[in-house]
């Protein structure tokens, strides 16, 4: 998010320049000695601490003799810096023009309070310096050994930051236990050295070429501070955004356990409260589904706001799919993932064209719409079960083809993948699995669409919800004539692949030690197969939108053109209530509503009706209405909300992308942090400061050699 300039007749902001930005100081003395002199009325009346928050000034509104340069990354002020450059003037040039900046025009009054604190500020100054005279706001005189030190720290951040940004893994395997072969981190120390950095060759000249420069103990804590530092800046920034903060153990332990060390890691060490918590998403497969579940309810049960709800960034039907936890269903989502990797390559991807081709000969329309659907991440998709149904037939062929290798085009690796996946699309549970869940999830395809629309759309999806629950009650309770029809759709689809009606082996062997009667295949995947599914929707879909989450996305309507698209016929004071505790003015709410609805009611015709959250959040005079403001900053946090910009799901592509490039045995928790955070600015020296304050340079050695910190992958904590 940038920051702009609060000086009058100011306009830069920090995405257009690169001039250093500087927060109000929370001294109240000094900051009301900031807000006088920018001759802000609006100022006035806000405290140090939201001034310091919120309201920043560039570097060209101070004296240059009060800014320094510490690095290349970091420009302070001097402690007693004032801010005396403005431009009080300009705007009289064009005096039609709106100013959201209102200049205040000071009395005589004013300029002799003024001139009075500003005295006062002076004198205690000079008093300071005089009490210290040794003192000043330069950094203090390091010997000639702490500079070496601190140069020394600098380079190997550099080396550890690169190590991170390029995915290049922290170690390699030696060729045997007598020959020596240097991780990749020492070896990029040699390298540095050889290129001539002064500090490390002193460091590490002495040392013998075939020993370690760094202990396991070390190089951690080197790490610890990089990936503290990086999220730390993380936090600071206040911006609605996908980032990855770091990586908790999921697989040990319980979902209780889970819960404490989720809260700890949130609250003490990051400094945020659960309190303030309203919404929480997984994205999660398998049998780590259930586990994420449990936990999203504990969570629930000790924050009633925290709501459970899907992911803005994958598709409803998809994570409804995900979330059941039958082997058949799972079997199902496993192989679309294997199936979206083995068409990553070109050479694939043309072979399932040409297999489609070939199947669809007599049908050149019909080949060229399903080529279009397979394109571009169809796996991903809110139709994908649909889009499955009608390539299975070709997707088969395909993978026969690939599997025959005829032109040696494919390598063994794709082979036996393609014989993994023929085997699994071959059989006739996976067929009727499809075809009962793209048949159940139709009647939340619309919904789930909907959910990942505008702002509008989300409204409307809000309201239809009843709706997608009757129509799924009326299958339940008509079960047997559904299953019915989908049961023949499964068969001819089976016919038409060649693929024989069969019950799961495994079913078979275990009726058979039981003694129990044979049962009919029919029967088998409507008990099995079809009943569990519906239910397990219906559940799934009750339990993600409750009552409290449905009232949230109904206040919606509170976004202009929402509520001009129900003809200002709007009834939010039915649904605050939710967030009664995050308005700054609860008891005024109605009264502020009916203002908010009359504001947009009885517009200009000119004026056009914001669409979305964030639109509606950047009006000037959305200030006058604290209590819509604070509602529409807390629903804009709900993870079921797109961002703005579609690029809410950033942080998990980069990690995917780390997961899929590192061998496994490489993975390492904080390199993965620092690989997908690069995009985050970082200051080498605030590294080197905080190293050298938590770890000072007589401790902390050590004879081990540096090791991996495996990756969970499942264990992501993201904001």
């Amino acid at each position: 998010m940038p920051n702009f300039c609060a000086a009058p007749n100011c306009t830069r902001k920090s995405t257009q320049s690169d001039l250093a930005f500087f927060r109000f100081p929370r001294d109240p003395e000094r900051c009301r000695i900031w807000v006088e002199n920018c001759r802000r009325a609006d100022l006035e009346a806000k405290t140090a601490d939201q001034l310091n928050k919120h309201y920043r000034l560039c570097a060209k509104h101070f004296d240059p003799a009060m800014v320094c340069k510490t690095s290349p990354y970091r420009t302070v002020l001097k402690d007693t810096a004032i801010p005396t450059i403005f431009d009080l003037t300009s705007h009289l040039k064009n005096p039609h023009t709106r100013h959201r900046k209102r200049i205040k025009e000071l009395t005589e009054d004013d300029i002799r309070r003024m001139k009075e604190r500003r005295l006062a500020a002076e004198q205690r100054s000079s008093k300071k310096e005089e009490e210290s005279p040794n003192t000043n706001n330069a950094e203090p005189q390091l010997s000639a050994e702490e500079k070496e030190y601190r140069d020394y720290l600098r380079s190997s951040f550099e080396i550890l930051l690169l190590l991170g940004k390029q995915g290049i893994p922290l170690t390699v395997d030696k060729v045997s236990e007598t020959e020596f072969k240097p991780n990749n981190f020492q070896a990029l120390l040699d390298y540095s050295m050889n290129a001539g950095d002064a500090a490390l060759r002193k460091r590490f000249s002495t040392m013998a070429v075939n020993t370690e420069y760094l202990s396991s103990t070390q190089l951690n804590q080197l790490l610890d501070v990089c990936e503290n530092t990086v999220r730390e800046e993380m936090l600071m920034e206040n911006l609605i955004r996908e980032e990855l903060l770091d990586f908790l153990p999921f697989g040990d332990g319980d979902e209780c356990g889970l819960v404490e060390q989720l809260e700890a890691q949130l609250t003490e060490r990051w400094g945020l409260s659960m309190e303030d918590c309203r919404g929480q998403a997984h994205k999660a497969c398998g049998t780590s589904t259930i586990k994420m579940k449990a936990v999203a309810v504990l969570l629930m049960e000790k924050y009633k706001f925290a709501l459970h709800v899907p992911c803005s960034h994958m598709a409803l039907n998809i994570h409804l799919a995900n979330n059941l936890p039958f082997p058949n269903v799972q079997v199902v989502m496993e192989t679309l993932r294997r199936i979206t990797k083995f068409f990553e390559t070109p050479s694939t991807q043309a072979e399932l064209e040409k297999a489609i081709g070939t199947h669809h000969q007599k049908n050149e329309d019909k080949a060229t719409a399903l080529k279009e659907a397979c394109g571009c991440r169809w796996t991903e998709q809110h139709n994908v079960f649909d889009v499955l149904l009608d390539v299975l037939p070709p997707l088969l062929l395909c993978m026969d083809n690939v599997r025959d290798n005829d032109d040696g085009l494919f390598t063994s690796a794709t082979v036996a993948s393609a014989y993994s996946i023929a085997e699994i699309l071959a059989d006739f549970e996976f067929i009727v699995t499809v075809v009962i869940l793209k048949n159940v999830l139709t009647f939340t395809r619309a919904f789930g669409r909907n959910l990942q629309g505008d702002t509008l759309d989300v409204f409307s999806a809000a309201n239809s919800l009843t709706a997608v629950l009757h129509s799924l009650n009326e299958v339940n309770d008509n079960i047997d004539v559904y299953h019915e029809f989908w049961y023949e759709e499964a068969i001819s689809l089976a016919s038409l692949m060649e693929i024989p009606v069969s019950i799961p082996r495994l079913f078979l062997r275990k009726q058979r030690s039981i003694d129990a009667g044979e049962i009919q295949a029919e029967l088998y995947f409507k008990e099995y197969v079809t009943i569990p599914v519906i239910r397990g929707i219906m559940q799934e879909v009750e339990d993600m939108f409750s009552d409290t989450h449905l009232k949230a996305l109904k206040c919606l309507s509170l976004v202009p053109a929402v509520m001009g698209h129900m003809k200002f016929n709007t009834t939010e004071e039915n649904y605050a209530d939710i967030y009664r505790n995050d308005l700054p003015n609860p008891d005024t709410l109605p009264a502020e509503l009916h203002c908010w609805r009359i504001k947009w009611k009885h517009r200009g015709k000119e004026v056009r009706l914001p669409t979305t959250i964030h639109e509606t959040l950047q009006l000037p005079d959305v200030k006058f209405f604290p209590n819509v403001n604070s509602f529409l900053k807390v629903l804009s946090t709900l993870p079921v909300l797109k961002l703005e910009g579609g690029s809410d799901d950033t942080a998990t592509k980069r990690l995917q992308a780390y997961l899929d490039n590192t061998p496994v045995k490489n993975w390492h928790k904080s390199l993965a942090m620092l690989h997908v955070n690069s995009h985050v600015k970082h200051d080498l020296d605030v590294m080197v400061d905080k190293y050298c304050r938590l770890y000072p340079e007589d401790e902390g050695e050590g004879e081990e050699p540096a090791e991996e910190e495996p990756v969970e992958e499942d264990a992501a904590a993201a904001n």
